[in-house]
């Protein structure tokens, strides 16, 4: 089995053709090519119902995913079923400029990246070096997808081989809220129901790249990180400019909030020997919508926080922790900031009346529902207006929203915090070797690298956590159910705008693996894939592992 010119091939196909996150029809444009490609094989024409083209649902974007299935003859067949799992979005060309129309151009792009950027030595080595193929989503990850595709095509062409099934989902919308793969999940349930499947294993193809600066070995990974959000809505007290220190400012204690989490390894994550990378703000704003010199009544920051081992709630409290001595720091700052004005200004001091009041969103809604018997259908009510009228509203700021409105539905007012969680869940998915159908794989991962190894080319590594936020955190779920409904008693959007399909991922629940595609500056206009690795070891090792799985 030669895949190397096929998934090199299918790749630039697969580049040629935008598929930047929520651009109108261009995800489609991608789920209806692979569509089309499952559709001019004679497996597929003789097995129609075995390719779907799905709809996303919930959606504010007209968008698909791609899906077709192999069912293997082999001893007359069997119910173990493997999952093959790819994203078919990119993040967009904007780093590009002017030569934007050149990213999907993986032939012509090498020359133009010479021409018109400046570029590392690195960089131009590896264009030189002939070895890497250059392209928006080359690396991340449409060659992990080519690389399914053809290996579907094998086994459509030899069902013989397989003692099982193999299902291939090319989700979208991987890069933002995980809308392919959530209704992915369905179509999953529902041939585990039509066709008796029995899932054994799910193998991700998303990309990978050195594991520090100077290294040279490809990586596997077991099971997943998983990811979560704190957010942070801090709400003030607004003054004119010329009476600072009669306003609360939302920007000073979120600036002291920030300086605390970001990149603190207090809040990083050990498990199986292996540690995350510490947290780092993705925003900071105050949400003014024009300028005044009044100051900011309320702003919002967040923060990327990897799991390996903790639950969302042993999160939450390590956050909340942090952001609790930020408090303090910040009044007692004021406090000694004010002083010593009064003293410069000769001003009689008295203190500034700030108080601490720092809430969890399930404190929150919990207090301002004691004394409101009726705030149910008054909250519901305004999370359905919001969500009606503006469906496309960025998950982050629909959950601001919705606190701020509970907020201000407190007997008190006064400035304060509220923490909670305001994004889409990533699952950590740790494997252990603790159930069977994660030894069977361990085992059969391992028995493939090794039939791998001796022409690899570069060295070969395991590892036991992807370290990239991945569609693969929905096809597990480590965290038990207490754990779940902690996470949805403290995230404002839960019921309308995101809920965790626990239910359909508990029916699904399988080990995972990432055999994926492998370079170099993923994100990045320098993006680029091993093609020795991507279109030889990686197809290589994943169609060891399908065999040595469902033989």
């Amino acid at each position: 089995m030669n895949f190397y010119d096929e998934v090199e091939d299918i790749t630039k196909k697969l580049v040629s053709i935008s598929s930047v996150n929520k651009a109108p029809g261009e995800e489609t444009a991608v789920a209806e090519y692979i569509y089309d490609f499952y559709g001019n094989l004679p497996y597929f024409k003789e097995h129609p119902q075995r390719r779907i083209l799905q709809k996303t649902e919930d959606d504010f974007l007209e968008r698909h995913n791609a899906l077709s299935f192999v069912k293997g003859t082999k001893d007359g067949g069997s119910p173990r079923t493997v999952i093959l799992l790819g994203h078919i979005d990119t993040v967009g060309v904007e780093d590009f400029g002017d030569y934007s129309s050149y990213a999907t151009k993986a032939d012509k792009l090498p020359e133009i990246l010479k021409k018109h950027f400046d570029l590392s030595e690195e960089v131009l080595q590896d264009i030189d070096s002939q070895r890497y193929l250059f392209g928006r989503g080359a690396l991340d990850m449409k060659a992990g997808v080519a690389g399914h595709m053809a290996i579907i095509k094998y086994f459509s062409e030899n069902p013989h081989l397989l003692k099982g099934n193999l299902i291939a989902l090319h989700e979208c919308d991987e890069e933002d809220n995980s809308k392919g793969v959530i209704t992915g999940l369905d179509l999953l349930v529902e041939l585990r129901e039509q066709e008796g499947f029995e899932y054994i294993a799910c193998i991700n193809a998303d990309y990978s790249t050195n594991h520090s600066p100077g290294d040279t070995s490809c990586y596997i990974y077991y099971g997943s990180i998983g990811k979560l959000l704190p957010c942070c809505s801090v709400f003030g007290k607004e003054a004119h400019v010329g009476q600072p220190f009669a306003a609360f400012d939302p920007n000073f204690l979120s600036a002291v909030i920030t300086k605390n989490i970001s990149l603190n390894p207090r809040l990083c994550d050990l498990a199986q020997g292996e540690l995350t990378v510490p947290p780092i703000s993705l925003k900071q704003s105050d949400l003014k919508p024009e300028y005044t010199v009044q100051t900011a009544l309320h702003a919002l920051s967040y923060y990327n926080i990897f799991s390996h081992g903790k639950s969302p709630l042993e999160v939450l409290g390590s956050v909340k922790e942090i952001v609790d001595e930020s408090y303090d720091e910040a009044l007692e700052l004021l406090s000694s900031r004010y002083k010593e004005y009064c003293a410069l200004a000769n001003i009689e001091h008295t203190p500034l009346p700030w108080k601490k009041a720092l809430y969890t969103w399930e404190e929150l809604y919990s207090e301002v529902k004691a004394y409101n018997p009726n705030f149910d259908e008054e909250l519901n009510r305004f999370k359905n207006k919001l969500h009606s009228e503006n469906p496309a509203m960025d998950l982050r700021l629909y959950s601001h929203e919705v606190v701020r409105f509970t907020w201000s539905r407190r007997k008190v007012n006064s400035p304060g915090v509220v923490l909670y969680f305001a994004s889409v869940y990533s699952a950590r998915i740790e494997m252990t070797g603790r159930t069977e159908k994660e030894r069977d794989l361990l085992s059969a991962v391992e028995k493939s690298i090794d039939k791998v190894r001796p022409t690899a080319d570069r060295e070969l590594k395991t590892r036991y956590f992807y370290p990239y936020i991945s569609d693969s955190s929905f096809m597990a779920i480590c965290d038990g159910p207490e754990a779940i409904d902690g996470l949805g008693r403290n995230m404002p959007s839960w019921g309308k705008k995101y809920t965790h399909p626990t239910d359909k991922i508990l029916q699904i629940n399988v080990p995972v693996v990432n055999i994926g595609s492998f370079g170099k500056d993923g994100h990045m206009l320098t993006e680029r894939v091993d093609k020795k690795q991507t279109f030889d070891n990686v197809p290589a090792i994943t169609t060891g592992t399908i065999l040595a799985l469902l033989d």
